[in-house]
């Protein structure tokens, strides 16, 4: 049974110094600096607000073995693994729309979005690359589990869900 938007958690573990969860009040108690207002500015059709990715790293403190970022979204058991240090300062991950939890209708409780992706499948910071659902963010040393479509038929396929 998946887990309504107010009690969700977002872990960020594997190679870390310091796996921790995060729920909406700990990325509401974020810094300022640390929040990201307003997304649509980056994507007109995303709303909401969320925080950057180094700020949710500098809490977990990734081993200088960590080259990649692998997003795990088990909702829909979905997963992309993408460089880490391509995305670490263009990624966010947003949490609430309004000052309430992300709705899982948009994609929540926590949607990853990359500031300025390629289109789909073209590049592995690409569209697919914004991934909906995502509980788990994993770090690794060398790509992790990546379940993106590589052709066009299998993009299809995915966004025909």
């Amino acid at each position: 049974m998946p887990m309504s938007t107010s009690n969700a958690k977002l872990v960020v573990d594997g190679d870390v110094d310091e796996p921790a969860s995060f729920s909406f009040d700990d990325l509401k108690a974020f810094s300022e600096a640390e929040q990201v207002r307003d997304v649509t500015r980056f994507h007109p059709k995303r709303p909401g607000d969320g925080v950057t990715l180094r700020s949710l790293l500098n809490r977990v403190r990734p081993r200088e073995t960590a080259d990649y970022l692998t997003l795990h979204a088990t909702k829909d058991d979905f997963a992309a693994s993408i460089p880490l240090a391509a995305v670490l300062d263009e990624a966010i991950l947003v949490y609430q729309l309004d000052g309430v939890p992300y709705p899982e209708a948009k994609g929540g409780s926590f949607r990853f979005l990359i500031k300025n992706p390629a289109a789909c499948h073209t590049d592995e910071l690409d569209d697919c690359a914004n991934v909906k659902f995502v509980d788990r963010i994993e770090l690794t040393s060398g790509k992790g589990r990546d379940t993106r479509p590589h052709d066009e038929a299998q993009h299809e396929a995915l966004h025909a869900h």
